[in-house]
């Protein structure tokens, strides 16, 4: 075995090499290899940004330590079975075979191979058996996202065990560590100044150095706000706006509302993000954009407005599908526009040409969210740029701002009590067929729900004003070319923002009036405030929506809302405002 064939893999297998990289290991890939055998370590934690190449990274030291005759063996273990065929491919390309079908119920594999590729939950249900084949003879295990092992007490122990007589460890992360209090095995924790634990890793590269070098992409997010109204089990019809401040139920109702394919919210992002995917294959031909869904219901859905929308279907990936690790090669060689899949194949999923992403999932953890985002940013050349399509939500928006933070694995504080932890992680690899809830489970339908373009974030700053689907101020951003750098994307940012505000100046002192609004749309325009004024007046007394209606109704005279004509549905408008400032309830 020579470590030359590792140095001919392609630095962003199984696609072309970043812009700038020779066949050999990029700069941080080097840097890395000569500080691992400079140390012979028998452990060592590598912590890369996704789509930076650990996988190349962490062949290119198993073949050099083939080949010196450090070990004998390799032992891949990854979190999902579609990563342990995904990791076999590139292993067979410089050389190692790998048998990604090993079962625990061989006990042994062909001696063709040279290791084989696992699954964290796998080894957690026979560790003895792996420890043996460890033991047997000298193994390099590469852990594939290592936070994983701590998904479980069961999985911790068993890894450890498994694993603890093995020649050398190389763990592998790409995204920041778990929210959980579980320690990770074979990973240093070291007291800070203030006697909390974190986590050591021995080799780091972030986000914003990887993207200096060119070897990921910089991400656009291009946020999407909208008005909001269900009906709840009691017949109560709420209504709130994304994008503005709501309370903790509040806000995951309407998001949930959002991500309702029977609203319009997701589909007037759909097309909006299929547009801004028709303007980056201008200059990147085989870009293609995947939906991140909650569940196979949803997926489902999503599937049917894209076909309604582009005129053409969408490869639908599911966790129960035998065949979803095809489906997912299949696409990434393939010209098709859009992947719809749910959540749990957000990592590891290596497909170089996705470059455009819409977030249509309630899981907001930190974890996650990188995880999801890393899919995107893969960099083939220089200059491609990621755009990811996100609802208006705080927690959302804080880590799109904080996309460079490096985070490290504490140990020592308690676990979040929002129920917003890393368990979704763990679930989001499993069958989804509920959606995802934030906040008490309230059975209730969605009435209407329809979006607005809130504003772009990109490198720590925003841009963009409200702006309604289709107007001009929308497409200043989704028109941005695909192909820029990231000095380029803040300049033409800068630019967008600097002429829409100019505008807004101008249509401020034009003296000429507004242009009349048909009879349809006034009153439509008239209901939307009152069921706005009627929601805040719900959250201020606790009264329901329809006990707040027959009131007004009673005190203003005229028939229900829907029958109402403009002037009494001002006389409504005008009374609530009335009560808001005389009334103490």
């Amino acid at each position: 075995m020579s470590s030359f064939a590792a140095s001919h893999l392609s630095p962003s297998y199984p696609d072309r090499a970043a812009w700038g990289t020779a066949p050999k290991l990029r700069a941080w890939q080097q840097e890395a290899f000569d500080l691992y055998f400079r140390r012979e370590p028998r452990d060592f934690l590598t912590v890369a940004t996704p789509g930076a190449g650990k996988t190349t990274y962490a062949l290119r030291i198993a073949s050099e330590l083939l080949a010196r005759g450090v070990v004998q063996r390799v032992t891949i273990v990854t979190p999902t079975e579609h990563l342990k065929r995904q990791w076999a491919d590139a292993a067979g390309r410089v050389g190692i075979a790998i048998d990604p079908e090993f079962k625990n119920s061989q006990g042994a594999t062909s001696r063709d191979y040279t290791g084989v590729a696992v699954t964290y939950a796998q080894v957690s249900m026979h560790p003895a058996l792996h420890r043996s084949r460890t033991e047997y003879r000298r193994t390099l295990v590469i852990f594939d996202e290592i936070h994983h092992a701590g998904d479980a007490k069961s999985w911790g122990d068993g890894v450890r065990e498994a694993f603890e007589p093995a020649a050398r460890r190389l763990a592998l992360t790409g995204t920041p560590f778990r929210s959980d209090t579980n320690p990770i095995p074979f990973v240093t924790y070291a007291e800070d100044g203030e006697g909390v634990r974190r986590s050591v890793s021995d080799y780091d590269y972030g986000y914003a150095p990887a993207l200096a070098d060119g070897v990921v992409r910089p991400v656009i997010f291009l946020a999407y706000a909208g008005e909001m109204r269900w009906r709840t089990r009691a017949g109560d019809e709420i209504t709130a706006t994304l994008g503005t401040p709501l309370t903790k139920d509040q806000l995951g109702q309407a998001w949930r509302a959002a991500l309702d394919a029977k609203g319009d919210w997701i589909t007037q992002v759909l097309r909006a993000a299929d547009r801004r995917l028709t303007e980056v294959r201008r200059g990147v031909p085989d870009a293609g954009a995947m939906v991140i869904a909650s569940d196979h219901e949803a997926a489902r859905a999503y599937a049917k407005l894209l076909r309604a929308i582009t005129g053409q279907g969408a490869t639908v990936v599911l966790s129960d599908d035998p065949g979803a690790s095809d489906k997912i090669k299949q696409f990434s060689v393939s010209e098709e526009r859009w992947l719809v899949a749910v959540r749990m194949v957000s990592e590891g999923v290596d497909i170089p040409r996705l470059a455009v992403g819409v977030y249509a999932t309630s899981v907001s953890t930190p974890l996650f969210f990188a995880q999801a985002v890393g899919r995107f940013v893969r960099a083939r050349r220089r200059g491609e740029t990621a755009s990811v399509f996100l609802p208006s939500v705080p927690t959302l928006m804080g880590l799109a701002g904080e996309m460079e933070a490096q985070r490290d694995h504490v140990l020592d504080r308690k676990p979040p009590e929002d129920g917003l932890d890393d368990f979704l992680v763990d679930e989001a690899r499993q069958k989804k067929d509920n959606p995802d809830v934030l906040g008490d489970e309230l059975p209730f339908e969605t009435v209407e729900a329809s979006a607005t373009f809130d504003r772009v974030l990109f490198d720590g700053g925003e841009f963009g004003t409200a702006a309604e689907p289709g107007s001009p101020e929308e497409e200043d951003f989704l028109g941005l070319p695909g192909l820029l750098e990231p000095d380029q994307v803040a300049v033409l940012l800068r630019k967008h923002q600097a002429d829409q505000q100019a505008a807004r100046r101008r249509k401020a002192a034009d003296p000429r009036p507004e242009p009349a609004l048909s009879p349809h749309e006034e009153i439509a325009a008239l209901r939307k405030e009152l069921n706005g004024l009627v929601g805040a007046w719900n959250h201020r007394t606790g009264q329901p929506h329809g006990v707040i209606h027959a009131e007004l109704r009673r005190a203003c005279g005229g028939p229900p809302v829907a029958q109402a004509g403009a002037e009494q549905i001002r006389q409504r408008i005008e009374t609530i405002r009335k009560w808001a400032t005389q009334r103490s309830r």
